[in-house]
């Protein structure tokens, strides 16, 4: 699979034991790089990206099976997996759209459904107008950035990591996004999560416990989520 187009060179993170300023000034630098390639990628790349993508979390996710199933609705640039309401609606038990309830606190999660009223939310991004809160046993989580250890570089609300540590029993994390987004490391600190698995342009990734690699990336073994990608 190809991926996003990379103009600018990331700067190197800093080391593990650097204070916390430090990291989140590299942090900011690091998300204005990575968010300007991902949005001046082709619009036909992002959508041929997010079809393989979904297809493989389709074929490759059994923890999908009767489960509720949190998506998100893409913002800025990230992979459109929304058709996953579709392709799993004999798979999974429901599908829930992320709703931010107030600012520093975690999400809460509607039943959402393709076609029901929306409304406007959190930086304009749609979210169900009405609907059962539900709490999701899988949960998409858009990526920015990602590194080995299975830890995840969002936009920097801190939304997700309040969400997975409140959240209990807390959902299977799958992040998504695309390969040429992988970090040397985002110099992971306390309230950040890591998560369960990670599936990607080039692989798929589950980890064990906090961030321990627990199976070697996979790359260009999906037959099935080729086929579909190209459909």
């Amino acid at each position: 699979m190809s991926s996003v187009p990379s103009h600018d060179i990331l700067p190197s993170p800093p080391p593990a034991d650097a204070p916390w300023h430090r990291v989140q000034h590299w942090r900011v630098a690091t998300r204005k790089i990575l968010r300007a390639r991902r949005e001046a990628a082709p619009r036909a790349l992002r959508e041929r990206t997010g079809r393989f993508v979904q297809a493989v979390v389709e074929h490759h996710l059994p923890e999908l099976d009767g489960a509720c199933v949190g998506l998100y609705w893409p913002f800025r640039g990230e992979l459109d997996l929304r058709g996953l309401a579709d392709v799993l609606a004999e798979r999974a038990r429901d599908f829930a759209l992320p709703v931010v309830a107030a600012a520093g606190q975690p999400l809460l999660f509607r039943r959402w459904w393709p076609g029901m009223r929306m409304t406007r939310g959190t930086w304009d991004i749609p979210v169900p107008a009405s609907g059962a809160e539900l709490h999701p046993d899988v949960l998409l989580v858009p990526l920015l950035g990602h590194d080995a250890a299975g830890y995840r570089l969002g936009h920097g609300g801190g939304y997700y990591d309040r969400t997975l540590a409140a959240l209990s029993p807390r959902p299977v994390a799958v992040g998504v996004g695309y390969a040429a987004a992988r970090l040397a490391s985002i110099v992971p600190q306390p309230h950040d999560v890591p998560m369960d698995v990670i599936v990607t342009d080039r692989a798929l990734i589950r980890f064990a416990g906090r961030g321990d690699l627990r199976a070697a990336a996979v790359e260009h073994t999906w037959s099935a989520a080729n086929a579909a990608a190209e459909a």
